[in-house]
C-alpha cells in the first residue's frame, strides 16, 4: 500500500494522497472532507473496496466537503486486485498502482453533474400478500402513502395462515393474519387485489406505470415505489427421501397441521402417538439447497413442546446436524430437554435412513450418533417427521415484469445485506420477506418496515433525484440514422426534429446507445469517451511504451 501512496502522490495533479486502515470509517471520511477544504481540491479518488459497495458513502463526503459528488471515483482494489493475485504480491502492487493512475487520470477530466428532480407517485404497489405484505401496507398507510395490495391468491395471509401456536406469543398464524387483514380492511387508503398478478412495469424511477391482471381485467396503476413480498414456500420432499411416501412419514407442516386438527392427545391413523422421530435439514444445506431456512429448528423444537405437553410420556428422538435455535429460542431447547426430548446428532455425509421395521411393520430410523462416537442407533418410532425448510417460488412474469435480480438460491437479492438490505439493484423496487431468504414471521415483518422506511424516504419528500450519469448527443454530429433508438433497452431516445433526443428520466445510463452510434455522436455524463480514453492511456503507461 505504501508503494501504490507513494506512486499516486508523485502523479501530475494530486495534491494529497493517503493511506487508511478503514477508508468507510467515520474518521477516515473526516480526514478526506478536511483535505478537499483545505486544499480546494476538485477531485477525489478512493482506492478500496467495490464501488458496489460505497459509492453513495463516498459521493456524500464529497457533498459534504462542498465538492460535486460527481467528481469522485471509485478504484477497486480490493476484489479486482489484492483478493484475486494473493499469490503475487508484487504483481497486484503493480497491477493496483495502474488502476490508481487510470482512476486519476480519468477523474481529471470529470465534470459537476447536478441530479434530475422529478415529482413522485404518493403511492406503493405491495407484491405478496403475506405478513410481510401485509404489515407493509399498514406501515405505508401509517406514514400516510396510499397502498395498493397485490396477491395472486384469492386470500391473504400467505404461509403465516396456516401455523398454529406460534413462538414466543403463542397466538396461532390464523390469529395473527386476522388481525393484519381487519386492520387492513379499515385503511381507506389500501387497495387490496386478490387473484391479481403485475404483468408489466414501465415508466421511470418514482413514476412507474404497473399493469395488473386480475382474472380476465387488466388494471393499469401508478406507483412511485414496489415492494415484493412474494413469500416462499416449504420444500416438498421427493418420493423416497428418508422415506418419504411410507405411511407415517409427513413434513414439518402436515404434523403442525395434525397437532392442530383437535384438543387432547394426539392421535394418527387413530392412535396416540407415543414415539415421534424429527429428521431435520430436509431440503436445506444439501447441494440443491445450500442454505439454512433459520426458522425449521425453533419450530420442530416447540412443536415437540406442544406434543410433550398433549401427550404425557410420549418418546421424541430429534435427529440434527446442526442445532440453530437462536435468540430467545433457546429457552425452547432447554426446556424440550427438560421434557424428555433426546437429541442425536449426526453427520453430515451419513444421514439417518428410515425404513419399515422387520417385525412389527412399524417405522424404523437407523442413525449414527456422533454425540456417542458414532455408535448406531435404531429408533422406532409411531411418526417420522421430516423438517422441511422453505425453498422460493419459481414466478418467472414476476421477474420479467420487474426485472427482479435472482441469486443461484433462487431467492431474490438484495443490494448488501447489511449496507442495503432491503434495496434490489433495480431503482425504486425493492424486497421484503421470505422472497429474499428464509426467515421468521418476525423477520420478515422487520424486513418488510424497513421497505416501507426506504420507500417513505423517498415519497413523503415529493422529489426524487435521478442519476445525472446519462447518455447525451451532440445534435451537430447527430444525422439521426436513428439505430441508437433502436438499442435503447428502456425506450429513452426518440427522433426530435430528425435528432435522437435522450430523456433523462428515462435513461439508466447503460451506455448501450455509445457504441452503436455511427458518428460518435453520444456520450455517456461521468464515462464519457475522453474519461475512458485517459483512463486506458493511463493503464497502458509503462506497457505501449
Amino acid at each position: 500500500m505504501a508503494k501504490v501512496v507513494e506512486a499516486a502522490r508523485a502523479e501530475p495533479g494530486v495534491v494529497v494522497a493517503r493511506e487508511a486502515m478503514f477508508t468507510c470509517s467515520d474518521a477516515t471520511q473526516s480526514e478526506i472532507v478536511q483535505d478537499i477544504t483545505d486544499n480546494q481540491l476538485d477531485g477525489l479518488v478512493v482506492a478500496s473496496c467495490s464501488p458496489k459497495l460505497h459509492t453513495l458513502t463516498f459521493r456524500e463526503v464529497a457533498r459534504r466537503a462542498g465538492l460535486n459528488p460527481y467528481q469522485y471515483t471509485q478504484v477497486n482494489i480490493r476484489e479486482q486486485c489484492s483478493w484475486a493475485h494473493t499469490d503475487d504480491p508484487q504483481g497486484a502492487t503493480q497491477k493496483a498502482t495502474k488502476l490508481v493512475r487510470a482512476g486519476i487520470a480519468r477523474t481529471a477530466l470529470s465534470e459537476a453533474l447536478h441530479p434530475l428532480d422529478v415529482e413522485t407517485t404518493p403511492r406503493v404497489v405491495v407484491v405478496g400478500g403475506g405478513v410481510a405484505g401485509l404489515r407493509a401496507a399498514l406501515g405505508l398507510s401509517d406514514i400516510g402513502l396510499e397502498a395498493v395490495l397485490v396477491e395472486r391468491e384469492e386470500h391473504l395471509g400467505g404461509l403465516v395462515a396456516s401455523l398454529g401456536p406460534m413462538s414466543p406469543h403463542g397466538r396461532s398464524g390464523h390469529e395473527v393474519v386476522a388481525r393484519l387483514v381487519e386492520e387492513v380492511a379499515r385503511r381507506p387508503g389500501i387497495t387490496v387485489l386478490t387473484g391479481a398478478e403485475v404483468v408489466s412495469k414501465a415508466g421511470t424511477y418514482a413514476n412507474y406505470h404497473l399493469v395488473v391482471k386480475r382474472g380476465d381485467e387488466l388494471l393499469e396503476l401508478d406507483a412511485g415505489q414496489v415492494i415484493v413480498a412474494t413469500g416462499a414456500e416449504p420444500y416438498q420432499p421427493a418420493e423416497g427421501e428418508y422415506g418419504y411416501g411410507l405411511e407415517g412419514v409427513v413434513t414439518l407442516p402436515q404434523f403442525e397441521a395434525l397437532l392442530q386438527a383437535g384438543e387432547g392427545p394426539v392421535a394418527y391413523q387413530g392412535r396416540p402417538l407415543r414415539s415421534v422421530a424429527y429428521v431435520y435439514c430436509v431440503g436445506s444445506r444439501d447441494e440443491q439447497h445450500p442454505y439454512c431456512s433459520r426458522f425449521c429448528c425453533s419450530a420442530t423444537v416447540h412443536a415437540a413442546l406442544q406434543l410433550a405437553a398433549r401427550n404425557p410420556g410420549v418418546s421424541q428422538y430429534h435427529l440434527y446436524r446442526d442445532l440453530r435455535t437462536y435468540g430467545s429460542n433457546e429457552a425452547l431447547l432447554s426446556q424440550s430437554r427438560q421434557r424428555g426430548s433426546v437429541f442425536v446428532r449426526f453427520a453430515d455425509d451419513d444421514p439417518p435412513e428410515v425404513t419399515r421395521g422387520t417385525t412389527d411393520g412399524g417405522l424404523q430410523v437407523t442413525v449414527r450418533d456422533q454425540l456417542t462416537a458414532g455408535e448406531e442407533l435404531r429408533v422406532a418410532a409411531d411418526l417420522v417427521v421430516l423438517v422441511t425448510g422453505l425453498v422460493p417460488h419459481d414466478d418467472p412474469g414476476l421477474v420479467r415484469a420487474l426485472k427482479l435480480p435472482v441469486g443461484r438460491d433462487g431467492f431474490y437479492n438484495e443490494v448488501h445485506p447489511k449496507l442495503r438490505p432491503v434495496e434490489t439493484v433495480v431503482d425504486g423496487v425493492s424486497i421484503c420477506g421470505t422472497c429474499q431468504g428464509p426467515k421468521t414471521s418476525a423477520e420478515a415483518v422487520t424486513s418488510g418496515l424497513a421497505a416501507v422506511a426506504l420507500a417513505g424516504a423517498l415519497l413523503k419528500a415529493g422529489v426524487a433525484q435521478l442519476d445525472p450519469q446519462v447518455a447525451k448527443v451532440d445534435p451537430v454530429h447527430c444525422d439521426g440514422c436513428g439505430t441508437c433508438v433502436a438499442s435503447c433497452p428502456f425506450g429513452a431516445i426518440s427522433m426530435v426534429d430528425g435528432r435522437a433526443s435522450v430523456d433523462p428520466a428515462g435513461c439508466k445510463g447503460c451506455g448501450g446507445c455509445v457504441p452503436v452510434c455511427p458518428r460518435d455522436a453520444i456520450d455517456l455524463k461521468g464515462y464519457t469517451d475522453a474519461q475512458v480514453r485517459a483512463a486506458i492511456d493511463a493503464l497502458a503507461q509503462g506497457v505501449l511504451a
